[in-house]
């Protein structure tokens, strides 16, 4: 039982981490769109991300890169039932694969 517990409140405190970094790189676009989108690279970048985001999202559960790509999606204004979906349910299955090593 305290294994369901860890998966819960780990899981829970993560999903809502995502949402967080969601909605900061939505409102990250909004303050910089104009020069995000003014420049080639960044322009590009954004094609990618709309693109190849939710590609992206399916590595959101490593611990490094995750965040930055929750991030990204906000900014590449990835539909957040999808992004919360792919990106919640790949976090919940990180935290039950550890409760199962541990």
């Amino acid at each position: 039982m305290p294994e369901l517990n860890a998966l819960l409140f780990a899981s829970s405190g993560n999903i809502l981490a995502i949402i967080v970094n969601y909605f900061l790189g939505y409102l990250l676009y909004e303050k910089s769109k104009t020069k995000l989108l003014a420049s080639k690279t960044g322009a590009k970048a954004y094609g990618y991300g709309h693109k190849y985001g939710y590609y992206a999202l399916l590595l959101s559960w490593l611990p490094v890169i995750g965040d930055p790509l929750t991030l990204v999606a906000g900014v590449a204004r990835l539909r957040f039932i999808w992004f919360v979906l792919i990106a919640g349910s790949l976090r919940i299955a990180r935290y039950y694969f550890l409760t199962l090593v541990v």
